[in-house]
């Protein structure tokens, strides 16, 4: 169970958009990595009539969102753990920055967005960190933090 306090879990996402852009020897196009993300992969019918059509990058940035969110839990934690998880988050940061800046298939509004949401997770991480580095200093010095 520790892997998981480890290892960033918006890796999922951004293993799943790269498994997308990656067709056969070498990337793909943006025109095509566009393409799968925008083809309707599923019609909801809602309760006005109208029709609610999602597609795999709706999915994989909601998917995001919703891991993002465990992991600005998980970066109040502390330790040894915490600080191995932020590594990791930064690097996936880095890894994703050069994909965007450097690949074709990756400049796209959807991994943007991962991206995106991979820089909060790392900057919510170290703010998290060091303002409870802080707290612990002030305590152990005897002073009282506000």
């Amino acid at each position: 169970m520790r892997i998981f306090t480890v290892f960033p879990l918006l890796l999922i996402p951004v293993a799943i958009y790269n498994i997308i852009a990656i067709s056969g020897r070498e990337f793909a196009t943006t025109d095509y990595v566009r393409g799968r993300m925008d083809e309707d992969f599923m019609a909801v019918p809602m309760a006005s009539e109208a029709v609610w059509h999602v597609t795999p990058g709706h999915a994989l940035i909601a998917l995001t969102v919703l891991l993002l969110f465990f992991e600005l839990l998980k970066s109040t934690g502390f330790g040894r753990a915490a600080i191995i998880n932020h590594a990791f988050s930064m690097v996936l940061f880095i890894v994703c920055l050069v994909e965007f800046l450097m690949f074709p298939a990756f400049a796209t509004s959807v991994f943007f967005l991962i991206m995106m949401m991979s820089l909060l997770d790392v900057m919510a991480g170290f703010m998290v960190t060091i303002a409870s580095a802080r707290r612990d200093f002030a305590i152990a010095d005897g002073g009282f933090v506000d």
